[in-house]
């Protein structure tokens, strides 16, 4: 598992950073091929903050834990990440699709450059770049939910790779965007 740490108005030793490392790295006996950890420590209000990625074949787990102490931040998010990956590795497998989490899928999409007119009208203070892999609106609902966002966006299977958007309604419902 390659691990990326990130400190965010704190400085962790050298012990925690291993700790971390070494509680994180268990998580890797359920991937088949490599993962990557993002791990990002942060203080806010006196309380500690341990937030973990962890991406495998295009599937992102997300867990952000507070808690009074940074050891045991890191215990109850890599707990947490655990039971999610249990829970919905189960689930994709048996019900969506077989072989869910083994395909690796490269996008063939690249980011178009912002033009000098755009950038005076609106400032882009964050940019992410992800890859979109073909997925049934099911999975992209399971993915959405993993990371704790308001909306995904993927390739639907099930309309010939079409670009295609699931959200989170107000009333704890989801609805589904599709392009032609």
């Amino acid at each position: 598992m390659k691990f990326t740490i990130n400190e965010k108005k704190v400085q962790i030793t050298d012990e925690l950073r291993e700790y971390a490392q070494k509680k994180i790295g268990k998580l890797d006996r359920f991937f088949k091929t490599e993962s990557e950890a993002f791990i990002t420590f942060s203080i806010e209000r006196g309380r500690y903050i341990a937030e973990v990625t962890i991406k495998n074949n295009g599937m992102f787990y997300r867990v952000a834990d507070t808690t009074s102490d940074m050891y045991a931040s890191i215990d109850s998010a890599v707990a947490a990440i655990e039971r999610q990956i249990r829970k919905n590795k189960t689930r994709l497998e048996k019900r969506l699709r077989d072989g869910a989490f083994e395909r690796d899928y490269t996008s063939p999409v690249k980011q178009d450059d912002v033009s000098d007119e755009d950038e005076q009208d609106f400032k882009i203070v964050r940019t992410k770049l992800f890859i979109v892999k073909p997925m049934t609106p099911e999975e992209a609902v399971l993915q959405m939910n993993l990371l704790e966002h308001e909306f995904f966006v993927f390739r639907n299977q099930n309309r010939g790779d079409a670009f295609s958007v699931v959200y989170k309604r107000k009333h704890g419902d989801y609805g589904l965007i599709e392009t032609n």
